[in-house]
């Protein structure tokens, strides 16, 4: 008898086949040779040798050059009701960005001064719309705030004393944390106060010779309270213009203005903080702003200036299209209105309950019935995120799926080909509608119908 994989067709018999001509003009030559082989391969070693026919080697190669060119970062369906998550990028980006960040990605005068055809400075990009929202003499941007922070602190006190209460010694995502960032940063960390209680008194204490900075940091992911107290940031302003110290205020989420959210919690603002006289505040582009991934430095012109001079700035610059997107976020805020209807953060984060309510009733699936499942429109709690307002929640809704294994549920969400990602809270998956904006809930949807329909059938 005949050894079927002797049957099967040559490499060069495959590239001839019609069907293979899209899969070239799509894949490229090589990498299609690459999966045509692989399955030639499986059907020698016998895994199927009766399928020698060329149809079923290239139904084969091209699930495999399927599953090969898909990327590992894909977009998500957000179903925590976590609008700032971190794992999920933080703040998607509005429209203006997203097309601002598109058009940068060819030729642009990232440091060409058009007005003079000479050689210009990237860091002037975006500088002048901050320090028109802020009231900031001069502005600057890094790659994201902890490398703002960790610049200025190098610029300004390195193998010197940095002051920070101990209650605001906060660990960043990641284990990434305030005392390491200073250390790291040249500089080197004078604690003042207790973990709850810190007075302006703590502060002038501390202050001798080698005093380099006095740093103040929201504490962002936690919140004490009972027996607490620190002091203003008038206060602070007080005492380092009284000593000569420079006063930098890093604002973590970094929202531009109270005004933006209103109902929420009181909390450090850009705006705010410039107003008070600090030296230089520090915030993200990517968390209450709204924007990409950034760090954002506004102050003092005159200490602007030390820092664009110095080299660790090389390391911490801010990508082209990373500065598009971030001018066209901030751009929107000359209209607060404009604002919180186009920036995707904002709207969802002030969207009413009510409302959330209806898009989840209009979304609403009904799952197949051999799978069990039932779901239902419930009241959910979603949160602000990115270490914004801690233990603050936001009345919000969405589907509550029960009656099945829920773990399996979420693992099968995960691996749709739009992976959707939501909660498990007492033996129910919760998908929450408020961070699944316009189109999203009815994809979502369709995504948790696939995924029921993949367990029954399975």
């Amino acid at each position: 008898m005949t050894d079927p994989r002797r049957r099967l067709p040559s490499m060069d018999a495959l590239l001839k086949e019609p069907e293979v001509v899209p899969l070239i003009d799509g894949y490229g030559r090589e990498t299609v040779k690459d999966s045509l082989r692989r399955a030639l391969d499986r059907a020698r070693a016998g895994a199927d040798p009766e399928r020698s026919d060329p149809a079923d080697l290239l139904r084969a190669a091209e699930r495999d050059l399927e599953a090969r060119s898909r990327r590992s970062l894909r977009p998500t369906l957000n179903g925590t009701g976590v609008v700032l998550h971190t794992n999920l990028g933080r703040a998607p980006l509005a429209d203006a960005a997203g097309r601002a960040q598109a058009e940068a990605a060819g030729y642009g005068n990232v440091e060409l001064s058009l007005a003079t055809g000479r050689r210009g400075s990237r860091y002037d990009h975006c500088s002048e719309v901050v320090c028109e929202l802020t009231g900031a003499a001069a502005a600057i941007i890094a790659n994201n705030n902890a490398a703002a922070v960790a610049l200025v602190v190098n610029e300004l006190a390195r193998g010197r004393e940095v002051l920070v209460s101990r209650g605001e010694l906060v660990e960043i995502g990641g284990t990434f944390r305030i005392p390491d960032v200073v250390g790291r940063s040249g500089g080197r960390l004078r604690e003042v106060g207790t973990t709850n209680r810190t007075r302006v008194s703590d502060y002038a204490g501390a202050i001798n010779e080698s005093t380099g900075l006095i740093l103040r940091v929201h504490p962002s992911n936690y919140r004490v309270e009972g027996f607490s107290a620190r002091p203003s940031l008038a206060a602070l302003v007080s005492l380092a213009r009284e000593r000569g110290i420079p006063l930098a205020h890093d604002l973590g989420s970094g929202l531009l203005d109270a005004g933006l959210l209103p109902g929420f919690p009181a909390g450090p603002t850009a705006r705010g903080s410039l107003a008070a006289g600090v030296d230089l505040a520090t915030w993200s582009g990517d968390k209450l702003l709204g924007g990409p991934q950034a760090g954002i430095i506004a102050g003092d012109a005159a200490l602007i200036g030390r820092l664009r001079g110095n080299p660790l700035l090389r390391a911490f610059r801010v990508d082209k299209t990373t500065l598009a997107a971030l001018e066209a976020t901030l751009m929107l805020y000359r209209d607060p209105e404009l604002a919180v209807r186009r920036i995707p953060a904002l709207r969802m984060l002030r969207e009413p309950v009510e409302a959330v309510e209806a898009r989840a009733a209009a979304a609403r699936l009904e799952p197949p019935p051999r799978s069990g499942a039932r779901v239902e429109v419930v009241r959910t709690e979603a949160m602000v995120g990115g270490g914004a307002f801690p233990g603050f929640t936001v009345p919000s809704a969405g589907w509550a799926v029960t009656g099945i294994d829920v773990e399996r549920l979420a693992a099968e969400c995960r691996a749709g080909s739009r992976p959707l990602i939501g909660r498990i809270e007492r033996a129910a998956f919760i998908v929450d509608v408020r961070t699944l904006p316009g189109e999203e809930a009815a994809r979502a949807a369709d995504a948790l119908t696939s995924a029921l329909d993949r367990l029954a059938d399975g």
